[in-house]
């Protein structure tokens, strides 16, 4: 009885059945171009544009998104949609936004170009609003439109950290195309900070690839890009513990690159910025990896030219290894002597400033490590003829946690010192330098007077005896000039009275 009931009621067409329609339709139409009918299907057309965008959307989300259900008209605003339709919009949104235009013609695309900029407004409200629903579909759509737009090569000429070093006042250079980049790295930042925001699902998309080509960023020329990675790879660190040995194995190889091939990068001081949260949050004890990044990525960046650009943050990094471990002061300052600059003065300031740091934490035992080769190398410092240079080794004096491991070890100390002291004494130019030699020798003295007399009568036998030397070489001269003269003389006068011979021709 419920059959005859059923088969009463009407079928509606299947999917297979308006396939099979469309079909028949087509091979009529075939049948018809053989006929010779001219032939204009429009549904031929329809499928066609079906077909690009299924192509086109499968490349920007994976094949679950292309496939569940149409996308809303992205040029809708999200409150004149339905909360149920929004994610679909969103999805929509993001799709439209992974087309690129050239900025650099300000005139080419530019109604495209304002309606991306809108569009973007609008994601990057919708993800601080909270409302978008962060499913692996909306994190891979997220991905592939940070990737379309972000991700890009850099012309060489963007290489010029040195320049930017030797030429202060020069101004950045800004990229045109800031407006957009800037959007989408907010809305970037703003999805990594949602609540609903799931990192193992997340972790398929913002793999090490990603991740990899994210930090080639950092050779951005323009600061206000540079300045939003920061941001966006202390979030990514924080977030994936997975990628976090990964991030800084890359970080290591930007720079080997850096220190030992091009010395051309443009980020070296904002990933250093983001790496001293990172290295204060290392727990105890330092593992092994952390003691390689440090004697082998960080210590070797105290060797380039454009130190200075970045030496503030390389410094806080280190001092935040030395805190953690005080047994690293000895390795950071062998470093610093490996790497101490000869002929650069400004360096040179730099290298005693966080020398003075590391020193102020160090113990006992480590110092006496490493004393010997860096006062010798102090000692070169006071006597320097830079007046900066020399004023600022005097200082070291004024600290008094040098002073006091300078007290404690003061018979292996002084006698390396005070020669350093009294060639400024005798020699040194500038009156300031000369006022605090007078003042070093004065606290030397407090500290151990006989020591100091011992020392100073050394350095006075010793300036003897080069007086000496200096004075036997003076005479030795002085008779190979006479003699010198004394043949030239005779070989003159002898040419002049010896007769001219004649040859006569018989």
């Amino acid at each position: 009885m419920l059959k005859q009931i059923l088969a009463r009621i009407p079928r509606k067409s299947s999917k297979a059945d308006s396939l099979n329609a469309v079909e028949n339709n087509s091979g009529n139409n075939n049948a018809n171009v053989g006929n010779g009918v001219p032939f204009n299907s429009s549904c031929t057309v329809l499928s066609n544009k079906l077909n690009v965008v299924k192509r086109v959307s499968s490349v920007i989300f994976p094949a679950s998104i292309a496939s569940g259900g149409q996308l809303v008209d992205p040029q809708v605003p999200f409150k004149d949609v339905s909360n149920a339709e929004k994610q679909s919009l969103f999805l929509s949104k993001l799709n439209i936004c992974c087309l690129v235009y050239d900025f650099n013609d300000p005139d080419q695309n530019s109604t495209e170009k304002d309606l991306k900029h809108q569009i973007l407004l609008e994601l990057g409200d919708f993800v601080a609003s909270g409302s978008a629903k962060f499913n692996e579909t909306a994190i891979a759509a997220v991905c592939k439109m940070c990737a379309a737009n972000l991700f890009r090569e850099f012309p060489p000429k963007c290489n010029s950290i040195v320049a930017r070093s030797e030429n202060e006042d020069d101004q950045p250079v800004f990229d045109p195309a800031w407006c957009h980049l800037q959007l989408v790295y907010e809305i970037l930042l703003g999805v990594l900070g949602q609540r609903s925001f799931d990192t193992k699902v997340a972790k398929k998309y913002l793999d090490q690839k990603f991740i990899f080509k994210l930090l080639d960023l950092f050779d951005s020329e323009d600061p206000r890009e540079r300045d939003c990675l920061k941001s966006i790879l202390h979030r990514l660190y924080g977030k994936f513990m997975v990628h976090r040995s990964y991030m800084r194995k890359a970080v290591s190889n930007i720079f080997y690159r850096f220190v030992f091939e091009t010395e051309q990068h443009n980020g070296i001081a904002e990933l250093l910025e983001v790496f001293g949260s990172v290295i204060s949050g290392f727990t105890l004890p330092l593992k092994e990896e952390h003691k390689l990044f440090l004697s082998r990525a960080l210590i070797p960046l105290h060797k380039p030219k454009s130190l200075g650009v970045y030496h503030q943050q390389l410094a806080y990094c280190i001092v935040q290894f030395v805190e953690k471990e005080q047994k690293l002061a000895s390795v950071v300052i062998k470093g610093l002597l490996k790497y101490w600059p000869v002929t650069n003065s400004q360096k040179e300031l730099m290298f005693i400033s966080e020398m003075e740091e590391i020193l102020e934490m160090i113990n006992n035992a480590e110092f006496e490590q490493i004393m010997v080769s860096l006062f010798r190398r102090i000692g070169c410092c006071l006597n320097s003829y830079h007046f900066q240079v020399a004023e600022r080794s005097h200082y070291l004096w004024n600290n008094d946690h040098v002073l006091n491991l300078i007290a404690h070890n003061r018979h292996v100390i002084m006698p390396i010192i005070f020669p350093a002291l009294e060639r400024n004494n005798r020699h040194h130019w500038n009156k300031t330098v000369l006022n605090l030699t007078q003042n070093a020798r004065k606290v030397l003295f407090r500290m151990d007077e006989e020591l100091a007399l011992a020392c100073q009568s050394k350095v006075e036998e010793e300036n003897s005896k080069l007086n000496a030397v200096a004075e036997s070489r003076r005479l030795t001269w002085e008779r190979l000039e006479t003699a010198g003269s004394f043949q030239t003389m005779q070989s003159s006068i002898s040419t002049a009275i010896e007769p001219s011979t004649c040859i006569v021709a018989c």
